[in-house]
């Protein structure tokens, strides 16, 4: 199956350099994206532009491929099932969830010259980086991509509610599967609370498994995949 991954914020598509060798072993075709802002060069991309980077991706697919999001590209993933329904076989969610209509992609750090930069190691200590040596922070730090503000603080725009009907597999890093479930019976996840093919998986890792496990995430990825 063809295997879109989207990495979350600061990250372009050498993020899943560790994952791609497993998932490619197994017999899928992984594709990483760069997204426009985060890799290109662009300072001025908005999310539009990313969203529009992820349905090339989607409409360029050999086939109905399945569209892995990390973290706030939780969001871009479900974006593009909520644009392609009928072509997206599957959303895998692997460290975050979608945000609702109307609310702003990842307006989660002051902006600073038309940018957000990577705010240091503090906002994300405990579970998120406790399994992230010293030089995988700073090899991480370094390579850090500001993001324009026209993609932190654009709009979500969710239109057809056949979104619901693609299957998701929520991938629980840093936190369980029984947390997961209980956020969205709570209420906090409106997007999943309406999904009607629901799965949960977990791995032992934080934040970013594709830095930590990333042969484990393979591996759990190409499951999802096989049963999409």
């Amino acid at each position: 199956m063809d295997i879109l991954l989207i990495a979350g914020l600061w990250l372009d598509g050498s993020a899943w350099d560790d994952v791609v060798p497993t998932l490619e072993a197994l017999g899928h075709r992984p594709v990483p994206l760069t997204l426009p802002g985060q890799g290109d060069g662009s300072a001025s991309a908005a999310l539009d532009d990313q969203v529009a980077a992820v349905l090339a991706a989607v409409d360029s697919a050999s086939e109905k491929p399945m569209v892995v999001g990390h973290s706030a590209a939780c969001t871009l993933a479900w974006l593009a099932a909520d644009a392609r329904p009928e072509k997206v076989a599957k959303v895998a969610l692997i460290g975050g969830f979608p945000s609702a209509d109307g609310e702003p992609y990842a307006d989660l750090f002051e902006p600073k010259d038309g940018v957000m930069p990577f705010p240091g190691w503090g906002p994300f200590e405990g579970p998120d980086a406790a399994d992230l040596d010293e030089e995988a922070r700073r090899s991480f730090a370094s390579a850090a991509i500001p993001v324009p503000e026209g993609v932190t603080k654009g709009m979500v725009r969710l239109v057809d509610d056949r979104r619901f009907d693609v299957p998701v597999v929520v991938v629980c890093p840093e936190f369980t599967p029984a947390q997961a479930k209980e956020w969205i019976g709570a209420g906090d996840v409106p997007e999943l609370a309406k999904a009607r093919h629901l799965d949960f998986v977990d791995i032992d890792s934080g934040h970013w498994p594709m830095v930590s496990k990333p042969i484990e995430l393979a591996r759990l990825l190409a499951a999802a995949a096989a049963e999409a």
